[in-house]
């Protein structure tokens, strides 16, 4: 019974260790690992973009296909070395493509930022350990900075927490099998009664998933927020709500 115990003991403590040495692995990899930046890098993704046109009482999903292209490096407002993305659009496969926007994406050797029409994001965050948090839209003003401290209409961004959770985890999307990737859950929140239309709810959630070498891999982001019937007047989605679901295709 002894020797049995010691090797419990001791196949215990060699999982433990195998368990500390992964955990080690991911929390001292350097965030470039899963966000690389280097000039001629793109990642090519399919992209399903919701809207609520009009006022309407539905959504319409578009579907593109986007290339985000790193173009150069420049200098940030900062004095901070920083990558400039391209990104290319089209409707189709054989269609041409088209620029049609351009980021800025920075590693500071603790977190990736990443700068969208003049918003600055908090993407990654080190370690990348389950569980640890941080406040990724932390430089957003989603309150004016008067006295009134009114909301501005960034308010759906504010306090977001953003925390890791599948670590290390295989990921299939569509034919790709995709080995060593984490997620990153930004917002899942709802308010109201869903899916019924006499009620007012809303919905605002965001993830993203990076993989070993590669970079984001798949986001799915969406703001909706819906109005029940007034008076005699039908209910509509909020013109300002969206959506987007990015699934990667290609890279190199």
């Amino acid at each position: 019974m002894k020797k049995c115990g010691l090797i419990a003991v001791v196949a215990l403590f060699f999982l433990s260790g195998c368990d500390k040495q992964q955990l080690d692995t991911y929390s001292l990899a350097p965030l470039s690992d899963y966000f690389p930046l280097q000039t001629g890098k793109y990642i090519t993704y399919d992209l399903d973009s919701t809207t609520y046109p009009n006022f309407g009482s539905a959504a319409v999903i578009t579907h593109y296909q986007v290339q985000y292209y790193t173009d150069s490096t420049v200098t940030d407002n900062l004095g901070r070395t920083a990558y400039r993305i391209i990104r290319y659009i089209r409707d189709s496969a054989t269609a041409p493509w088209i620029p049609d926007n351009t980021f800025l994406a920075i590693n500071t050797g603790n977190t990736i930022e990443w700068i969208e029409d003049n918003l600055r994001f908090i993407k990654l965050n080190r370690p990348i350990l389950a569980g640890s948090s941080w406040k990724g839209n932390n430089y957003l003003y989603t309150y004016t900075a008067d006295t009134a401290n009114q909301v501005t209409p960034l308010i759906y961004l504010d306090n977001w927490n953003y925390s890791y959770d599948s670590i290390n985890t295989s990921l299939t999307l569509g034919s790709l099998t995709i080995d060593s990737t984490f997620k990153v859950s930004e917002v899942d929140n709802e308010i109201g009664i869903q899916n019924d239309p006499n009620f007012y709810s809303t919905i605002t959630y965001s993830s993203e998933n990076y993989a070993k070498g590669i970079g984001l891999v798949y986001r799915r982001f969406l703001f909706q927020e819906y109005q029940p019937p007034v008076n005699g007047n039908p209910g509509y989605y909020n013109t300002d709500g969206y959506g987007i679901t990015l699934t990667m295709i290609d890279h190199n």
